[in-house]
Formats: structure tokens, C-alpha cells, sequence
């Protein structure tokens, strides 16, 4: 039996017709279908449908030789087919098959083509994260091999597929509050089981990944049941993620421990259990599906198998008795740099304890600012908390970084956004950590690279990265007013001016000058790039580079000022000048040449795009110069499109939750309502709920899988920091002033017992602020370590922008205000706010 199929293949699918079959066969490859290579036998068996894996290969023939054994009953075959593979996909393509014929659960969510979401531990700065999904998998490493569990009770075996699942950020029921643990917990009848992880450890010295297990017994009977841990070459990572080619499918390619004990070792790494388990079983991939072994009542045979292909495994199991109400726990720790735990460490109090000090670093490093809200306002404190902690766990020793897989790299324009969102929350050394470090990649030409990773700087141009770097080091001044560091960091400043110089020059000659206004609307701005990802394609002159070129611009002048060097300020300050006109000029030529009333994207094509536009007002502070009405034009027609897609008017696939940063713009366009609306739309789209946080990417459809960027995604939880933090407090550079309670929701400040903001980091210090409502007046009291700014601070838009009856300062009845906004010039601050 012979046939011909493509070139790159992976393994054979055989259908038999009668539901069962008897034959011993061996498989055969050829290249001209004359000199054979046998490469598989196959031994009697039973089943519907045989799944055989082939080694890569580019044969052109594949032959079955049957060999009727004697207990042989009749067969037929029903259909053979070549599973078509692509080289690093093979086994991801093959599993997809296998898993779509095994009962669901079998196999990770992901083989049945069903999207699955996750999120990650680590200690602060390790290069080591793991990660667990939203069905209690957990990925002991990058790229390598998972631990899943599964419940046997009653005959009935219970896995991701029939349980009902709920994710959280805590495993100890007595944490309170964020705990920083994330967790999965599964409804099994009686059985309430939880899955947990965390880390503990030097950060690349001896860090290491805890699993938490604990079962509650719910009934009021005694519980006994059987409880699997199977550890299988699979990612949490999905197959579908293709910046990660190898995604889905890891690598075991030794397993061994002894039948009963504590430990495992899967090839360079050892899993330890803080309890005995009862049995162990290693299989090879050949072996067969290893729940099927379970759902029969059986432990694969070896204690220890290997597989060429990296596909070997081992399942623990643990027989566990419950007392009515009573609740058991144990621990799993795998080390990531694989030192050998001490036996006192690998007790359950010891790993009890390290999971509680987790979480208790992680509650220290994040409450900075005391928020006392009510209850209706935990969904944004707990995304803002939680997304604090995701930067710093993505963040690989000085790196910043948005993800710990796909984008395991530092940009200088996330890493620059990411920094602001940590300083305005007090988390200082680390942003300090990132410029030194990053600052280093700059070229001697003063181009700063535009992403950094284990291969060095990248030289692919992105214009946005010099102003970024300019502006990230003025930004660290702003909150910390290191003048040495700043001083130490000038000539990074001054070499990055002029690099942007040189650009400008390119754009500077006769040709853009006198030129037609198509032409003209280039002159004097930065070439081409592709540093927004919609232009990845063909580099176009991006308004996205130049506002953050215009921001550069300013920080640099600013910069020399306050470092008392006058030349080189004078000097900046005629270029950032020049800069602005020239700017400014190119969007009225694009404008009017690509007949549009909205700020566009780029010169070449007069796109719309809001999200990119955003930065325009934030960090870039350019709202007093943006032509009117287009600029509000732009916001205007991004508002219809996201009111008609959250109703359900437009079809939509897909968006990127970048735009989250738009609720910041809407907030410094006095629009919190406008603003409330994104905030409650784009908290629904966090996948899973419980973990507080976004993936780069939300489908319409929750289950389409489909490339997702890293979970989470810390670029976009930064933009969802620095938009919130605008609610409470913003600097606005023009006016020199300090900008508070911008646009809180009405049942905060009427809530009974009053609500607070404590420390919050600006320019001018550490701010806080309480309201208390008193029938038809607020008290507002502001307070804190705070010099007060040029022209003060204003309290914008408060209690729905009502006019006030009378304000009272200190005591003192004033008049400046009105319905938008309260000026305050005298700090500390007791208003009465009278309605």
C-alpha cells in the first residue's frame, strides 16, 4: 500500500471503518519510491482512529506493509491522510488533530483551537517568570514543560473542561485585598480546589516558582479521591502565538523519579513536592495518552523514559482524604536556576511562608499612593495596583519590558511610558535602573536604538526613540529632582539633539521648501519610520515621531536651563522653535492637501487614528498649540466609533486596548464623562477579570484563537495607569499649574464617609487630598509635601461641573472660580465648596 504526498510531513491519520482493528504494521519512507526506510512499527491495537507521529522528513512516498497477526479479525480502512506539517509547527499541527478526537480536557484548551489566557509570576527584575493559565496549567519555565492537575473522586474525573473555574489574585482565603498570588480554583462537586503560584528568591541567583494546591471538602461526608499532577511538554504559551515560534509544545526529553516519593527530574530541572506523593509514572509520547492510563485506574509502568523528540512526561499522583469542612495544602517548587532546596525549605510552612512574603513585597511596592474609595471603585484600583506589579515582574534585571515571552525586549518608547506610569506612582530606583542601563545602547551618532534585547541594540530606525529618551530622563527629574543624575545624563541629551538635528536636515533642503504643498507638508519635520506599527509595512512620516521629537525638543531646552547652561539652552530653544512652526506647518499642508478636518496620522495618507494622536496631548503637552476645531474633531469621531462598536452597531474582530490611553485625552479635554464610559468598556475586556490586566490584543469573540501579545501586556497596562492617575492629578506644563480631581465619579465624593487620595507623586511633590459631602456642601481638603506651582492648583470639573454658590479657602470666602474649575493658590488647603 503506497501514495505520494507533499514534502514535509509529520504523521499519518488512519480512520478504520469497522471501529476496531488487529494489525501489526510498519511504516516505510522513500524518496523514489524504490530504496525504503523503514522508520515505524506498529503493534496490535484497538481504536477508531490511529494518530502516528513520523520523523520530520522529505520523502516523497509513505508505505504501510499490514502483517495479519493471529488473532486478526477483519478491517477496513475508512481514510488515510498525510498531516501536512511545517517545520517547528510539527508536533503543535499533529496535536491539533490528536486533541480534537480525545475527549475535551485530554489536552490543553489551546489543541481545540479554543483561545486560553494567562498571566505570570517572578521575583522583581529575574529573567525567570512562569506562568498559569486561566485552567490551573502552570509553565514551570520559557518554552519548556507544564504541570497540570486533575481530580479523580467517585469515578469521575474532573479537568479544565467540566469544572467551574474562577481566577483570582489570592490563594490564602485570609489575604484581604490583592494578594498578588494568582489563582484558579475549580467547583467539583464537593471539592473546591485551588491552584496557585508565586515566587521567592534571589532575582538570577536562586529564584524560584511555588505552586499552591489546596482542596476544601464542602459536604458533610469524608472525602476520598485521587489527585493527578501530569507533566507534559506543553507551554501555557499557545501555538498561536507566532512571535513565539515555539509556542504550544515544549520539550521533556528525560523524566525520572523514584515510584514513590518527592521529587522529579525533568531533564535540567527537578520538581519537588513538599509531600509524598504515592506514585509515579514516566511515559513516553509513544506510550499513548496518559488520562487515558487515569480515567482506568492506572500509572504508566516506568519510573523514568526519555523520547527524542522531547516529548516525554510523568504524572504524580496523591491519594488525599477530607474530613467534612476541612481544607489540605501543599506546595510544588520548581527552582529556574535549579539549586538544590535545603529539606527545611521544602516544608509546607516554609513555602507557606514564602508565598505570604510574596505577597507582602508586592503590597509594599505598590501602595505608594493610599487609595480610600469606595467599593465601587476596586475594579480600577485593583487593575492599577496589579499592572504596577506585572511591570516589574515582566522586568528582566534593568529591562523593562512588556511581556516575558513574546516581547521579551525594552523598547525606549514603552519603557519611557512604562517609567512615567512608575514614578507617578512612586516607584523611583528601578526607572533610574533602565535610563542608566538603556542609555548605554546610545550610538555614537546620538541615535538612541529603538529597542535593546540579549542581542544588543537594534538599528532599525524608529524616529519617536530619540525624543523618548530625552524625555524619559527629564521625566525622572521632574519626580525626583536629582540635578546629578541629570547633569550625569546631559550628554546623552545633547548628543540625541543633535542626532534629531541631522534628521531634520534631511527634511530640510530647496526640494521640501519650495515644493508644492504636498511637498511642503514635509519640510522640516523627521523622516519616515516604522515606530508605529501600522506603518511596518512602508515607513511613512509619522506625526506619532514628530510629537515625541517636539517633546525631546522641550525637554532638552528645559534641561540645559535648569542645569544653568545658557549657551547650549539658546541654542535648543532656536531649534525646538524652528521645530514647532515647521510642525505645525506639515498638519495644515496634510490637512488640506488630504482634505480632512481631523488630525491625521502621518503626512503620506491623512489616516485617522486617535490613539496615536493621544500622545499629542499627553506626554507631549501640546494641546495649546493643536489646530482647532480639528483637534477635538479627532476625539469627536474616535467617540462615535467606540460608542458604535461597544453597542454592537459596527462588526469588529478585533482592537488593540492601547486605546485605553484615550481615556487620559478625554480627561485633559474636560470630558470625564466621556472618560468613564472607556474606563468601564475597556475594564470589561480584562481577560480573565480576576487577574486585572490585558492582553495586546482583545477578540471580539472570546475564544478565537488567535495571536494575543504577552498576558499581560505592560505597555497597555502602563497607558491604563497614566490615564488613571489623570482623575486624580495631573501637571499641566502651559499654564504651570497642578490639576486635581479632574474627573472623579459623583459617588465617590457623595459617598457617606468621604473618600481620600494619599501621596500622590507629582513635579512639585507628594500631594493628597480628601472630600467629604455635608448635605449642599464639600469639604475639600488639600494637603501633603508640596511646593506650590507657578500658578497654583485648579480643581477641575467638580461635582459634575456645577457652578458653585460660594467657595471658602482657609476661611477665606474667594471668587476665582467657576463652573469648570476652583483655583487654589495656598497650599495646604481647607475649601468649603457651597451648592
Amino acid at each position: 500500500f503506497d501514495f505520494t504526498t507533499r514534502r514535509e510531513f509529520g504523521g499519518l491519520q488512519i480512520i478504520w471503518l469497522n471501529g476496531h482493528h488487529a494489525e501489526d504494521f510498519d511504516i516505510f519512507l522513500s524518496n523514489d519510491n524504490k530504496n525504503w526506510e523503514k522508520v515505524y512499527g506498529v503493534s496490535s491495537n484497538h481504536g477508531e482512529v490511529s494518530f502516528i507521529r513520523l520523523p520530520e522528513a522529505e520523502a516523497r512516498y509513505v508505505k504501510l506493509e499490514f502483517h495479519k497477526g493471529e488473532s486478526s479479525k477483519s478491517f477496513g480502512i475508512s481514510e488515510i491522510r498525510i498531516l501536512n506539517i511545517r517545520n517547528s509547527l510539527t508536533v503543535n499541527d499533529f496535536l491539533i488533530y490528536a486533541a480534537k478526537n480525545s475527549p475535551p480536557g485530554h489536552y490543553p484548551r489551546y489543541f481545540l483551537e479554543q483561545a486560553s489566557y494567562w498571566t505570570v509570576t517572578g521575583v522583581n527584575n529575574d529573567m525567570k517568570e512562569g506562568m498559569i493559565n486561566e485552567d490551573g496549567m502552570v509553565e514551570v519555565d520559557k518554552a519548556l514543560f507544564s504541570i497540570e492537575p486533575m481530580i479523580k473522586s467517585g469515578g469521575k474525573l474532573y479537568n479544565w473542561n467540566n469544572v467551574q473555574s474562577n481566577q483570582s489574585m489570592n490563594f490564602f482565603e485570609d489575604e484581604g485585598g490583592l494578594g498578588f498570588t494568582p489563582s484558579v480554583s475549580w467547583l467539583c462537586d464537593d471539592i473546591i480546589f485551588v491552584t496557585g503560584i508565586s515566587a521567592s528568591g534571589e532575582a538570577n541567583v536562586d529564584s524560584r516558582l511555588n505552586i499552591a494546591y489546596s482542596f476544601t471538602n464542602t459536604s458533610g461526608q469524608t472525602k476520598d479521591f485521587e489527585f493527578y499532577l501530569l507533566i507534559r511538554p506543553f507551554q501555557v504559551n499557545p501555538y498561536y502565538q507566532f512571535l513565539n515560534l515555539e509556542g504550544g509544545v515544549g520539550k521533556i526529553h528525560s523524566i525520572r523519579g523514584p515510584q514513590n516519593g518527592r521529587a522529579v527530574a525533568v531533564d535540567e530541572k527537578n520538581v519537588f513536592s513538599t509531600i509524598d506523593y504515592d506514585q509515579f509514572g514516566a511515559f513516553a509520547f509513544d506510550d499513548g495518552n496518559v488520562v487515558d492510563f487515569i480515567r482506568k485506574g492506572e500509572i504508566p509502568d516506568g519510573t523514568s523514559a526519555s523520547d527524542p523528540q522531547g516529548l516525554a512526561g510523568g504524572v504524580m499522583k496523591y491519594l488525599v482524604r477530607l474530613e467534612p469542612g476541612e481544607r489540605k495544602e501543599f506546595f510544588v517548587v520548581v527552582p529556574f536556576y535549579n539549586p538544590v532546596p535545603e529539606n527545611h525549605e521544602l516544608s509546607n510552612e516554609k513555602v507557606a511562608d514564602d508565598f505570604k512574603q510574596s505577597s507582602e513585597f508586592w503590597r509594599n511596592q505598590v501602595d505608594h499612593i493610599k487609595f480610600n474609595l469606595p467599593e465601587s471603585a476596586d475594579r480600577i484600583v485593583n487593575a492599577y495596583k496589579s499592572n504596577l506589579a506585572y511591570i516589574l515582574i515582566n522586568r528582566d534585571k534593568a529591562g523593562i519590558q512588556p511581556g516575558s515571552r513574546s516581547y521579551e525586549r525594552s523598547w525606549i518608547r514603552d519603557g519611557s511610558l512604562t517609567s512615567s506610569a512608575l514614578l507617578k506612582s512612586g516607584i523611583v530606583e528601578e526607572v533610574k535602573d533602565f535610563i542608566n542601563w538603556y542609555a548605554d545602547y546610545q550610538y555614537e551618532s546620538g541615535k538612541v536604538p529603538c529597542v535593546v534585547d540579549f542581542r544588543g541594540p537594534d538599528p532599525v530606525p524608529e524616529h519617536d526613540s530619540h525624543g523618548q529618551l530625552i524625555y524619559l530622563i527629564r521625566e525622572y527629574f521632574n519626580f525626583t529632582y536629582d540635578t546629578a543624575f541629570l547633569r550625569s545624563k546631559n550628554h546623552n541629551v545633547l548628543m540625541a539633539v543633535e542626532y534629531i538635528e541631522s534628521l531634520v536636515a534631511e527634511r530640510s533642503t530647496d526640494h521640501f521648501k519650495y515644493g508644492n504643498d504636498s511637498i511642503r507638508a514635509y519640510y522640516g519635520i523627521v523622516p519616515e519610520s516604522i515606530s508605529h506599527e501600522g506603518y511596518s509595512e512602508k515607513p511613512m512620516h509619522s506625526y506619532w515621531d514628530n510629537f515625541f521629537i517636539m517633546k525631546g525638543l522641550k525637554d532638552a531646552a528645559e534641561i540645559q536651563k535648569i542645569l544653568g547652561e545658557s549657551e547650549a539652552y539658546e541654542r535648543i530653544k532656536l531649534v525646538r522653535d524652528t521645530f514647532r512652526v515647521n510642525l505645525y506647518n506639515s498638519l495644515q499642508l496634510a490637512m488640506k492637501t488630504r482634505k480632512i478636518d481631523y488630525i491625521p496620522g502621518c503626512v503620506e495618507l491623512g489616516d485617522f487614528d486617535a490613539t496615536s494622536t493621544t500622545i499629542a496631548l499627553t506626554p507631549c503637552n501640546e494641546l495649546k498649540n493643536l489646530p482647532r476645531p480639528q483637534v477635538y474633531n479627532t476625539f469627536n469621531q474616535y467617540y462615535e466609533f467606540f460608542k458604535n462598536r461597544r453597542d454592537g452597531k459596527i462588526e469588529w474582530v478585533n482592537y488593540t486596548p492601547y486605546e485605553n490611553r484615550l481615556i487620559g485625552s478625554f480627561i485633559i479635554l474636560d470630558q470625564p464623562e466621556r472618560a468613564h464610559k472607556l474606563i468601564e468598556y475597556f475594564l470589561g475586556d480584562l481577560r480573565p477579570q480576576g487577574w486585572h490586566h490585558w492582553a495586546e490584543v482583545v477578540w471580539n469573540d472570546y475564544r478565537t484563537p488567535r495571536f494575543i501579545g504577552d498576558m499581560p501586556h505592560t505597555w497597555v497596562g502602563s497607558d491604563f495607569i497614566n490615564a488613571i492617575r489623570s482623575m486624580f492629578v495631573y501637571e499641566n506644563e502651559y499654564d504651570e499649574t497642578l490639576v486635581l480631581a479632574s474627573a472623579l465619579y459623583q459617588d465617590w465624593i457623595d459617598n457617606p464617609e468621604g473618600m481620600s487620595v494619599e501621596n500622590l507623586p507629582t513635579y512639585f511633590g507628594d500631594i493628597s487630598f480628601s472630600i467629604k459631602r455635608d448635605q449642599d456642601k464639600y469639604h475639600f481638603s488639600i494637603y501633603g509635601d508640596v511646593e506650590l506651582p507657578a500658578n497654583g492648583i485648579r480643581i477641575r470639573n467638580f461635582n459634575g461641573s456645577k457652578l458653585p454658590a460660594k467657595v471658602t479657602v482657609n476661611g477665606i470666602e474667594r471668587k476665582n472660580f467657576n463652573e469648570k474649575e476652583i483655583i487654589v493658590n495656598e497650599f495646604p488647603a481647607d475649601l468649603i465648596i457651597y451648592y
